[in-house]
């Protein structure tokens, strides 16, 4: 279970990304959010240390607390990527953003992965593709079975950057793939792709392996905007 402080955490870094709070605004002074979240001070303190070191705030003496612009937010911390995407709704780039990311970072890590992977390597590839296929036929959760499959992979690079990297990586393929997952189909249709890709490092294929990567995320792509267009769709009032 959550700590007090790490939900206090959540739902104002979820409030910020929101919109609630906009860029240039000036928070509640301590006492009020306090009150506002029935906590103690020192949970409000504790939790505008801790937005302000991921560059959501900054405390301006005698001015109060400011919420600061986007870009100066740490995109790649694990909170900050989670809190967009629970606000996605509002920031409607975000997910192309991330889909440019992924086609910059994980055909080349399946390049890397299938020349490099050592036997335990593929063998967590392959235990991990296991369980999206059980999460796909109705044992397990979907989510974790994906994360842990590409989890696998980035490690199987055998790179240092990439491996410091691994949080972030996780928390923007958690992302994505938690908004794919609520498209209908979209595990089942993906599970061969994943194979293909599985496949590819185990046979120590880097071609391969990156053409299936390339055939995810296109594929992953598509269902975006096929859910997009569904959205418009139920949105439009009839004349």
């Amino acid at each position: 279970m959550a700590t007090l402080h790490r939900q206090v955490l959540n739902q104002m870094g979820e409030q910020i990304c929101s919109g609630k709070f906009m860029p240039g605004d000036i928070l509640p002074a301590e006492p009020v959010l306090a009150e506002q979240m029935q906590v103690s001070r020192i949970t409000i303190r504790e939790t505008m240390k801790s937005l302000s070191a991921k560059g959501m705030l900054q405390v301006r003496r005698r001015y109060g607390t400011v919420v600061l612009p986007r870009s100066q937010w740490q995109l790649f911390d694990p909170d900050v990527i989670t809190w967009r995407a629970r606000a996605g709704a509002v920031e409607p780039g975000l997910v192309e953003d991330l889909m440019e990311l992924r086609l910059i970072i994980e055909p080349n890590a399946a390049r890397l992965a299938a020349k490099r992977a050592t036997a335990e390597d593929r063998v967590a590839v392959r235990r991990a593709f296991k369980l999206m296929e059980r999460a796909v036929a109705g044992h397990g959760e979907y989510v974790p079975a994906d994360l842990a499959f590409h989890g696998a992979i980035l490690t199987a690079c055998h790179n240092q950057f990439v491996q410091q990297m691994q949080n972030a990586l996780s928390a923007i393929l958690r992302t994505s793939f938690e908004l794919s997952s609520e498209i209908e189909g979209g595990p089942a249709r993906s599970l061969p792709m994943h194979e293909a890709l599985c496949v590819a490092i185990e046979q120590g294929d880097p071609v391969a392996a990156e053409q299936a990567v390339l055939t995810l995320i296109q594929r992953a792509e598509q269902d975006f905007e096929d859910r997009a267009a569904l959205d418009r769709s139920a949105n439009e009032k009839p004349v």
